[in-house]
């Protein structure tokens, strides 16, 4: 046996270029890796390896006909994935890769279908953190890497999440540090005539907006496509992250108004629930019968720690997490999906 299929599994590693270049042998070994990215930690198989990838679906519990998302070393290396690329993917491809910005195109002949779901698309990107990049290039190939997580569950954004989620399932585990970004990468679907975003993430449909001079649709938007437009009666392609419950907690999660959240949870504390909150405006009211723990009032700072807070409130043995509804605006579109996702998920059902 070689040394490193001698060590043991689950095990975390800071990433030094001998764990890069052992997790990169790993992989080529049809293994699987915890890897961090910008966005969340991902669990990382070479998406060129049928067996491997299958490992993804055993080891999260996920649905085959789940499609995954394929990380690259770099956009030179799409055409080995992507075929016939419109000029707008190129655009945006140079202006936000490294990113988090996923790429849904049609896919070349060579794409297993494990990889796809079967479908005729494949979601691509070029993550920004550090690891994920080294390791990319130390593989010189495509790694399909969903969040390393069992399915429907709460994203991981540390190492240490990856390692109570999945222990030994993985091989090795990069610890990169708590994720920058925090929720998942926007996706946008290229493979219609019309793009549009299946999935709303740090970068929106203003920014998209800004480079190709147009605005995608997005999918869940009240207002709807002309009825000639192009490519607007054809179906969607299944994405990661899509269905109605998922980053969810097992204990049942409520939002609520802000103006209604001391009150309640002071309500539900009385009639002798153990209750946790997370909020962003209201003040702690400092009741001891509740664990209350607060995030920034801004976009991007609260959902970087969106996921640890929920993995945190999850652990305290409470009866109901309530969560204070958050802003409008388009700022906060990605988070509220989250947590739009993780109420009808929450209360222990598999999602």
């Amino acid at each position: 046996m070689s040394d490193s299929g001698a060590k043991a599994r689950g095990r975390i590693e800071p990433p030094t270029p001998a764990a890069i270049a052992e997790a990169a042998a790993l992989l080529r070994a049809g293994e699987l890796v915890g890897m961090p990215t910008e966005t969340v930690y991902g669990l990382a198989a070479d998406a060129l390896n049928p067996g491997a990838v299958n490992k993804i679906f055993a080891a999260k519990g996920r649905p085959a006909d789940h499609p995954l998302i394929v990380h690259l070393p770099s956009a030179e290396h799409l055409p080995q994935w992507a075929a016939a690329i419109p000029k707008d993917a190129l655009a945006l491809a140079r202006a936000f890769w490294p990113g988090p910005l996923t790429l849904i195109l049609k896919r070349t002949p060579e794409v297993p279908d494990e990889v796809t779901g079967g479908q005729g698309t494949v979601g691509v990107r070029v993550p920004s953190h550090p690891v994920a990049l080294a390791l990319l290039r130390a593989f010189d190939g495509g790694l399909a890497a969903p969040s390393a997580n069992r399915f429907g569950r709460i994203s991981p954004t540390t190492a240490a999440h990856v390692h109570e989620e999945l222990g030994e399932r993985v091989a090795l585990i990069l610890d990169g540090g708590a994720c920058e970004v925090g929720i998942e990468s926007t996706i946008l679907d290229f493979s219609r005539d019309v793009p549009e975003i299946l999935r709303p993430g740090a970068i929106g449909p203003e920014d998209i907006a800004r480079v190709i001079g147009r605005r995608p649709r997005v999918r869940g938007e009240i207002e709807q496509p002309p009825a000639d437009e192009a490519g607007s009666a054809s179906p969607a392609p299944r994405v990661s992250g899509a269905l109605a419950a998922h980053y969810a907690p097992r204990t049942p999660l409520r939002l609520v108004e802000p103006a209604l959240l001391a009150d309640e949870a002071a309500a539900l504390a009385g009639e002798g629930s153990r209750v946790a909150v997370l909020a962003h405006s209201t003040s702690d009211p400092a009741d001891a019968r509740l664990s209350w723990r607060s995030l920034p009032a801004e976009p991007a700072a609260y959902a970087q720690g969106l996921y640890a807070s929920l993995r945190a409130l999850d652990a305290v043995g409470a009866d109901f997490i309530l969560i204070e509804a958050l802003p409008g605006g388009p700022g906060w579109r990605a988070v509220a999906d989250r947590l739009g996702r993780a109420a009808v998920g929450s209360g222990g059902a598999e999602a």
